[in-house]
């Protein structure tokens, strides 16, 4: 497989448009939007609709190759609206761009909803989403109406902070780490000043504080090393600047959290465990407890002035942070974990307080304190939120194996005008330039995306494209980021560098897929936005039943602890219910066995575009392949020539390429690739000039050459042209069908005058993967735009029973809706443009990774290794994770529904158990790890033993 084969592209094709529309007559959000959303999507070719009830507007972002304007505000007519085309924006790009942002302070999804809530009230901004387990939120907006700057102070005037981590798909950014840097306006003016000066530039954002400054760039324009030059020079020579450390980035920020949660939790412990020994353990050893019972004043004794003194630095100072994550939730009208965490801890000190007050002014009051509630409470809660952003961290190591494939130095060449070597210097990988010459030697990794300039080598590829065997590389052939030399030394010149390189794509795909939500999701937010309020109701309702209950003598006294009163067990019980429930096991349940699932398909080849990619492959029931480069290899080649006319084969094969040439088509392709071996020069062979040029989508081509008319193509064509085919003609087809083969008419001057064979081998392995999907319930069938008796033949050779032949591209796509509309959950695997139409319709479509940019895009997986087992591989992956999603919600959901009624008190009246708030809000700590732990369990997948049996058999052509 070479690598123009294996290219992954996540932008849309630069043929692209955007249209928007004025939609008269929608009433509501979810019913009318979601019709008029759901019948713009169904069209071929539709990549994005997003409908805006309040303005009265649709967007659509779609491929005119497919679909155009005046279809689609038919469609929106047709669900029984008024549309009208507002405005089209041929260049997608320019309209939309989408900026990433890591936000810190998120505890459970009602703060991720706020922020959404927040951002999408911004004019200009398409679509937010905000994803809890990596802490970041990607914002699609027009660069026209917003900026980022205002994204960014939006998410703070939220309450969170935020840092910019990239501003746009398609220009490049950069980190660099500039010593001198200082808080003083006019020094970051000035490096401001410098840089906005350079052409290409785009955007400049300076973290003073952190010597940081993120450039924003076009790399065809100019490249980091400038920059770096430009700020050195800035300012008198006093700025020194280099690429900020790899560390600096996301995986920095999540070691300093988790080394603050450690602090925090340490310094706790200093002083929860004197609370816990003074009120737990040392009242029962007498020289201790008589200590600690000694008066200071009236009732007060020196064990509650000690545990008061050392629990207020835990509830004010270490305890702090969920104060400040409270307010700001309920600053704008939500509650999360935080709220819940300062009602019961502020519930149980300042009880405490009031105790030791009414202690101090009273000769006969004879009261308990909780402080060993809110410290111990505390301590656990930070250890849980410890260990979950520990293991949170661990969800994401797919990112960062794949990120290390990149060297982290190159040796950058500088060239004569003659393209000798004149020196080579070692740089930083991440400082290369577009145009660069880089020198590889054997053994190391190649550095970026480019072309041979000299030298000739074998590299191994299999660490993108999934290939072990080494490939030949020679002066002339693309090579590709992060790929290792075997040996031999390449001069390459890179062509993509930075965020553009097939490496940073795949990532940037991983990314975004870790970002999207599933659907299944929507039932934890929707959950989680009323779950706090009715924890407090619950938790306020159990304090004031069992006082209640106290008051009026409901339960015998023997009940009551001999250390407190009916209010302080009624308290205690209302606290234990309020510690317990814990919205954040809901809100991580999806996103983190979402993000650990997308990790081990990346890992396996296997480019999974989010949840709900995830939750529609798992569901597939049928899955409908292409054959030409699907089932069958994509490589034809002709292997047998019948001639009806009295002429050479070579005048005979010289016409047919000089037609073909013209054509992308894979057996137009190799027709001239065969026709190469009649002329003299088969590296640079000179063809006739072909005239009249027209191509027929899924027939064949006609053209003028050398003023005789040439038509190469299927029966249709040649019975719309009203050419006479005849019987010898019609054997040979038949003969060449039956044989699996592809059979090709030529008609010359209207008269057929030759039959070509050419024969496209399975796919090692297709047989076996059919046989594996019957076995695991799901429907083969094959549609293709190839004749009937070739169709049959391959499907008969593979398994399929149900065939669909003569196909074109519109006709895949309504065949997928018709098995839909028959109750079938569809999956679509192809691989060329004519598939992106039925990729883009089926539940679930998945692109074979050698396939072209437009497929892949439109396919919600993408199969990197080219191996249909990867099919098996995707749904058995996707299964696997929705299994572990729906445990996770079982998990988080019975804790949460057996845990309130104990912390309540619902046990204690037959078995005298209760849960004291410090271990309510332990379980609750241990919840939330429990379901990170949960998902990352999925990190130990292993594919289905099937394909541990699967003998895969060489291709042979004879």
């Amino acid at each position: 497989m070479s690598p123009k084969e294996t290219k992954v592209e996540t932008g849309w094709s630069s043929e692209a448009k955007a249209a928007v529309f004025s939609v008269i007559g929608m009433t509501c959000s979810p019913a009318c939007a979601g019709s008029v959303e759901k019948a713009i999507m169904r069209l071929p070719g539709i990549r994005e609709a997003a409908v805006d009830v309040l303005n009265n507007r649709a967007q659509v972002l779609y491929h005119p190759s497919f679909v155009n304007e005046q279809t689609i505000r038919e469609t929106i007519e047709n669900v029984g609206f008024q549309a009208t085309l507002i405005s089209n924006d041929k260049n997608i790009k320019k309209s939309t761009q989408v900026c990433k942002i890591h936000v810190n302070g998120m505890t459970c999804t009602s703060c991720s909803s706020t922020i959404e809530s927040a951002l999408q009230a911004i004019p200009g901004v398409q679509k937010a989403q905000v994803a809890l387990a990596t802490e970041e939120a990607e914002i699609h907006y027009s660069p026209k109406t917003v900026s980022c700057n205002k994204l960014l102070e939006t998410i703070e005037n939220t309450g969170f902070e935020a840092m910019l981590i990239s501003t746009g798909e398609e220009i490049s950014n950069i980190e660099l780490k500039v010593d001198g840097l200082d808080t003083d306006h006019h020094t970051t003016r000035l490096i401001e000043k410098s840089l906005q000066a350079i052409p290409g530039v785009q955007e400049i954002i300076i973290y003073p504080e952190l010597n940081k400054v993120l450039i924003s760039y076009k790399p065809d324009m100019i490249g980091p090393r400038t920059f770096i030059s430009v700020i050195e020079s800035t300012g008198g020579g006093c700025f020194k600047a280099s690429i900020y450390p790899k560390g600096g980035g996301k995986e920095a920020r999540r070691q300093e959290e988790i080394k603050q949660y450690y602090r925090f939790f340490l310094w706790s412990l200093v002083f929860t465990i004197p609370v816990f020994l003074t009120s737990m353990v040392l009242m029962y050893i007498p020289e201790f407890r008589q200590v600690l019972d000694t008066k200071v004043i009236n009732m007060l004794t020196v064990g509650m002035v000690v545990r008061w003194e050392l629990s207020t630095p835990v509830q004010f100072i270490i305890g702090r942070r969920f104060y400040f994550g409270s307010y700001k939730a309920l600053r704008h009208g939500s509650a999360n974990m935080d709220v819940l965490i300062v009602l019961g801890t502020n519930a149980a000190y300042f009880y405490s307080v009031y105790s030791l007050l009414r202690a101090a002014y009273s000769k006969d009051f004879e009261g308990t304190d909780f402080f060993e509630t809110s410290t111990m409470l505390i301590s656990f809660i930070l250890l849980g939120k410890y260990l979950e952003v520990l293991a949170k961290g661990k969800t994401s190591e797919a990112i960062a194996k794949l990120l290390e494939l990149t060297p982290e130095t190159a040796i950058l060449l500088t060239l004569d005008g003659e393209g000798n070597e004149v020196s080579e210097q070692e740089i930083d990988g991440r400082l290369i330039q577009k145009n660069d010459v880089i020198k590889i030697i054997p053994g190391a990794k190649v550095a970026t995306d480019g072309y041979v300039l000299r030298g000739e080598s074998h590299v191994n590829e299999s660490m993108i494209t999934g290939e072990s065997r080494p490939v030949a590389k020679r002066k002339g052939d693309t090579v590709i980021g992060g790929t290792v030399n075997e040996n031999g030394v390449l001069h390459i010149k890179a062509t993509r560098v930075g965020s553009d390189t097939a490496l940073s794509q795949i990532v940037r795909l991983v990314e975004s897929a870790q970002m999207a939500k599933a659907p299944i999701q929507k039932y934890a937010d929707r959950i989680s936005k009323y779950f706090v309020p009715l924890v407090i109701i619950l938790s306020l309702s159990t304090w004031f039943a069992w006082f209640l209950a106290g008051k009026f003598h409901a339960y015998p006294k023997s009940w009551i602890p001999s250390s407190m009163s009916s209010f302080e067990l009624a308290l205690q019980f209302g606290i234990s219910v309020m510690v317990i429930a814990c919205p954040c096991a809901l809100g991580l349940a999806t996103p983190t066995a979402v993000m650990v699932g997308t990790g081990v398909g990346a890992s396996q080849g296997v480019l999974i575009k989010g949840g709900q990619a995830l939750e529609s492959a798992h569901k597939a029931n049928c899955i409908m392949f292409d054959k030409t480069g699907t089932l069958t290899v994509g490589k034809p080649v002709v292997v047998n020539t019948q001639l009806l006319k009295k002429m050479e084969l070579q005048e005979f094969y010289v016409l047919i390429a000089a037609t073909e040439v013209n054509s992308e088509h894979p057996l137009a392709k190799a027709i001239v690739e065969y026709a190469k071996n009649f002329v003299e020069d088969k590296e640079n062979p000179s063809w006739p000039e072909a005239r009249a040029f027209i191509s027929i989508t899924g027939h064949g081509v006609k053209a003028s050459i050398q003023n005789r008319e040439i038509i190469v193509g299927n029966k249709s064509l040649m019975f719309n042209q009203n050419v006479e085919i005849p019987l010898d003609a019609k054997d040979i087809l038949a003969k060449a069908e039956g044989m699996a083969q592809t059979g090709i008419l030529v008609a010359i001057d209207r008269e057929v005058a030759g039959v070509l064979a050419i024969s496209d081998p399975l796919k090692p392995g297709a047989r076996e993967v059919i046989s594996i999907l019957k076995s695991m319930k799901i429907r083969s069938i094959m549609v293709t735009g190839d004749n009937w008796g070739t169709a049959n033949s391959v499907a008969g050779e593979v398994g399929i029973e149900t065939v669909i032949a003569e196909a074109k591209p519109e006709d895949k796509a309504e065949k997928v809706r018709d098995f839909q509309a028959s109750g079938y959950i569809v999956a679509m695997v192809g691989d060329g443009m004519n598939d992106s139409p039925a990729l883009a319709a089926a539940n679930v479509g998945m692109a074979i990774g050698a396939g072209t940019d437009i497929a892949i895009e439109a396919a919600d997986i993408v199969l990197m290794r080219n191996n249909l087992e990867d099919v098996i591989s995707a749904i058995d992956i996707s299964r696997k994770t929705f299994s572990r999603i729906l445990l996770n919600y079982i998990w988080a959901l019975g804790f949460n529904i057996l845990g309130i009624p104990i912390a309540a008190g619902f046990l204690f009246p037959f078995t005298g158990f209760r849960l004291p708030p410090w271990i309510a809000g332990a379980a609750m700590a241990a919840s939330s790890v429990s379901v990170v732990c949960s998902s990352l369990l999925l990190k130990y997948y292993k594919g289905p033993r099937k394909l541990d049996n699967l003998e895969i058999h060489g291709i042979t052509i004879e």
